[in-house]
């Protein structure tokens, strides 16, 4: 398919590996907490030299939210105000745990929790039988995402 899919054609081609009901219910689980996981690693990558005095509140997530977020914008308005508020929570999370003064840094849960959310994603894939679709094109990396917020606008009604 072309690089300017629609929303619902990127939602079908990944729907296609995603038909079990325990695969389903494992990315659920796994598919956020990969997302926040990814920003929580991003967020402690340190900021440093010139750019952290001139702007004291600036760190690495911001850009790359920046990002995804035109990825979002490009699919979809509503799935990218969706997406927009998850990163928003994801990232209030983040700050939370920087500033609650948590015994584990954010980058060691990060990557502990990162780890286990995607070998449960390869059990799901064992058990539905087929590969993750971003064997096929990375950007199922962030459909994923958008294909379970596309589900919570289906439930509520919405359009997206």
């Amino acid at each position: 398919m072309s690089e300017r899919q629609t929303a619902d054609q990127w939602f079908a081609e990944y729907g296609e590996s995603h038909q079990n009901r325990i695969n389903k219910t494992i990315h659920w689980l796994c598919v956020p907490t990969i997302f926040y996981c990814v920003l929580g690693l991003i967020w402690s990558i340190p900021v440093g030299g010139a750019l952290v005095t001139a702007m004291p509140w600036f760190n690495w997530t911001q850009p790359v939210a920046l990002a995804v977020l035109f990825f979002y914008l490009r699919l979809s308005m509503p799935l990218a105000v969706g997406m927009f508020l998850f990163m928003g929570l994801c990232y209030g999370l983040i700050e939370w745990q920087h500033a609650a003064g948590c015994p584990v840094p954010v980058w060691k849960s990060s990557l502990a929790l990162f780890v286990a959310a995607w070998i449960g994603q390869f059990i799901g894939h064992k058990i539905e039988g087929k590969k993750p679709s971003f064997f096929h094109d990375a950007v199922f990396l962030l459909i994923g995402p958008a294909w379970l917020m596309h589900f919570v606008y289906r439930r509520l009604g919405w359009r997206y």
